[in-house]
């Protein structure tokens, strides 16, 4: 695509994975014109083994960050000279493991239970990666996310199974002047026939959807770099049914893995002060009217109170609510119907039909 005004081509940096997504996503915007650069970012590895392993021993036993694999950064490359386009690898380890990692470990900690595809999102492929793109002379940087922008306003995508618009509402208006969302307007089923018709080697890689830098569990991960910390299981009533290891190993409405006997029992709250997990076999327990969010950030700016519809999770559907002011970045969510499972940590995000207005932490 050429800038009008003085005839030069649109420069934009493309974030490749090695899989599909991205793949289509630089083959499309070659195809509409733009001088386009692949850019494959190396993310922070988890130590193998004990709690004591460096990121050296880790590196030495191949255990890798699933977003950045050596076979996800052979197939990207494969792509980028398939389609013929310049590519980098660009590391990116320190910024990941100070903005991703240690802030998902430290709300564990809290005994939140943090979403850091979000924090990734705002801080490394829209935050540190378009400071490199605007330092390297590009216009724009481009991922294979399935969202939309117009007008410097982010919308959920065509294909509403794959919509990620959850994960960006901490975007802000300079961050999207310089997006660019190439598969806004396809399917999956569409993008990997358009990957068949380019040729492309990713054309069948399989879906990835867990925590990238966690190798299997999420609580096996925190065994790694938390503490153990028992405490007690306790009914509604305060009495006492069982111990736990840590609160950090645990969320609102977890049922499984609670090993309690006569269950089944649900976790319906955590007392962080007292080192107490409450559980209850009623489900009505979970349910919620309200939720308070800190954190919070408008893509375009809105006039409070406001009526709109409100996600509290990626899969979770969405709920008709009002939206209160209670602060600079703190608000109040009133639902029509009771929510279950609000849990802390995880993201509330607003929506008007399709545009997405904002969102928060849940508090």
């Amino acid at each position: 695509m050429r800038d009008i005004k003085n005839g030069k081509t649109k420069r934009v940096l493309v974030a490749m994975s090695g899989g599909v997504d991205s793949s289509v996503a630089a083959a499309l915007l070659k195809k509409q014109g733009y001088f386009v650069i692949g850019i494959f970012m190396k993310f922070w590895v988890p130590a193998g083994g004990t709690q004591n392993n460096t990121e050296k021993d880790a590196k030495q036993h191949k255990i890798e960050n699933r977003c950045c694999s050596t076979e996800s950064e052979k197939m990207a490359r494969l792509v980028a000279k398939k389609i013929g386009i310049p590519f980098y690898a660009l590391n990116a380890e320190r910024e990941f493991k100070k903005k991703v990692v240690d802030y998902f470990l430290l709300e564990y900690k809290k005994g939140n239970t943090p979403n850091p595809c979000v924090v990734c999102n705002k801080e490394i492929k829209f935050g540190f990666l378009i400071k490199k793109a605007l330092s390297l002379g590009a216009d724009y940087v481009a991922t294979g996310h399935y969202v939309a922008v117009k007008n410097g306003k982010l919308f959920k995508a065509a294909d509403k199974n794959k919509d990620q618009s959850y994960f960006l509402w901490q975007l802000n208006q300079k961050q999207l002047e310089k997006v660019l969302f190439p598969l806004a307007d396809y399917t999956k089923p569409e993008v990997r026939k358009l990957a068949k018709k380019f040729k492309l080697p990713t054309a069948q890689t399989p879906e990835s959807q867990e925590i990238c830098f966690v190798q299997n569990t999420t609580n096996e991960f925190l065994k790694k770099y938390l503490k153990i910390n028992p405490g007690n299981i306790v009914g509604k009533n305060g009495k006492l049914l069982g111990k736990h290891q840590g609160l950090w190993f645990y969320t609102i409405g977890q049922r499984r893995g609670l090993e309690i006997p006569q269950g089944p029992y649900y976790a319906v709250a955590k007392d962080t002060k007292k080192n107490i997990l409450i559980v209850s076999k009623n489900k009505k327990d979970l349910l919620q009217k309200e939720l308070i969010a800190k954190n919070v950030n408008w893509t375009s700016p809105q006039k409070l109170p406001l009526n709109c519809e409100v996600k509290i999770r990626y899969k979770s559907n969405s709920a008709t609510a009002k939206i209160y002011k209670l602060g600079a970045k703190k608000i109040k969510v009133i639902f029509e119907k009771p929510q279950a499972a609000v849990t802390p940590g995880q993201s509330a995000v607003f929506y008007a039909g399709r545009e997405l207005l904002g969102g928060g932490i849940i508090e």
